[in-house]
């Protein structure tokens, strides 16, 4: 995996822990499954977070975008 994508997976991990949410609270903030974040936070699986992912996660958090980048 990209190190940009992960660094994007492990911001997005760090901040659902910090706020006590679950993978089923990320999973209906973005409109996903469940099982799309449970791939998505699986090294193993290829599944990633696209821009749009990006976006709606930055808003409900109350960040920049820029802040899932390195």
């Amino acid at each position: 995996m990209d190190p940009i994508e992960q660094h994007v997976i492990d911001t997005v991990i760090k901040l659902r822990l910090e706020k006590k949410l679950k993978q089923k609270d990320i999973a209906k903030i973005l409109q996903v499954s469940l099982s799309f974040i449970g791939n998505v936070e699986n090294p193993k699986n290829p599944a990633k977070y696209n821009l749009k992912h990006i976006s709606q996660l930055a808003e409900f958090f109350e960040l920049s975008p820029h802040q899932f980048l390195p």
